[in-house]
């Protein structure tokens, strides 16, 4: 299904009966790679999973927009769709966007479950910088080099070279927007969320590594981790069963 929000056309879909779950995918995912939770929920509640703007059959934005105007694009889906109150499932980039609506709707929403949540910004030493600072200077020295050919064409070839997997997989407006949302820190956030919270997470994971779950644990008021030993940034699928278990649980499941 499709619905229009502003300049972007919203994929969709909306399965089974009940109280209100939406689902939302992480950076460079889709409806798909969250399907296994939706079917887990869908026999008890009404389960909504959404392609952000520029996955899956979204349309992309027009222009580079951050997290918080993802999340607005999200809250009037909720809007549209007549839901008074939500609980929010969040992996990864999903996740960091519950924690927006969270924080500032906490009026609307119920629980939060946060799986590998982004958010936060990671630990840099001085093996980031250095690696940083090479990036730029080969990006200069790419420029400077291949100087017979169209810029664009130059440093496409650059990024698909040289660029972290996102940004590789990333072009035009999605990979300048990726941009703007790997250095957003929504740590102040945190202690603004009302909701029980669950926190799942992936001890082998490296995209948000498990220290960030102990953080927004530690802040986030009502809220507890679980760790999911031997998984990693997928860990909902990784252990699919425990996790399964574990969800259920949080949200008074009883499976038939």
């Amino acid at each position: 299904m499709k619905m229009k929000v502003e300049d972007t056309k919203l994929n969709y879909i909306v399965e089974g009966k009940g109280k209100d779950i939406l689902i939302l995918h992480g950076w460079g995912a889709n409806i798909n790679t969250v399907l296994p939770i939706v079917n887990i929920l869908k026999n008890k509640f009404r389960v909504h999973a959404l392609d952000l703007p520029g996955f899956g059959e979204s349309t992309e934005p027009s222009e580079p927009i951050d997290s918080f105007k993802y999340a607005e694009i999200v809250k009037t889906y909720i809007d549209n769709m007549e839901i008074e109150k939500v609980t929010l499932i969040g992996h990864s980039f999903g996740g960091k966007l519950s924690i927006i609506l969270g924080a500032k709707y906490p009026e609307l929403v119920e629980k939060i479950v946060l799986v590998n949540s982004a958010g936060l910004i990671p630990k840099r030493g001085p093996k980031y910088y250095f690696k940083v600072y090479s990036f730029k200077t080969l990006r200069f020295l790419y420029k400077t080099l291949f100087f017979w050919m169209k810029n664009e064409e130059k440093m496409e070839r650059f990024y698909k070279k040289f660029g972290s997997t996102d940004y590789k997989d990333s072009s035009g407006i999605m990979r300048k927007i990726l941009v703007i949302v790997v250095n957003e820190n929504l740590l102040p956030l945190l202690n603004k969320i009302k909701a029980p919270t669950l926190l799942i997470w992936g001890d082998k994971d490296t995209a948000t590594p498990l220290y960030m779950g102990k953080i927004m644990e530690r802040e986030i008021k009502d809220s507890g981790l679980v760790v999911l030993e031997g998984t990693g940034h997928y860990s909902y699928l990784d252990d699919y069963q425990r996790f399964t278990v574990i969800l259920r649980n949080f949200l008074q499941y009883d499976a038939i």
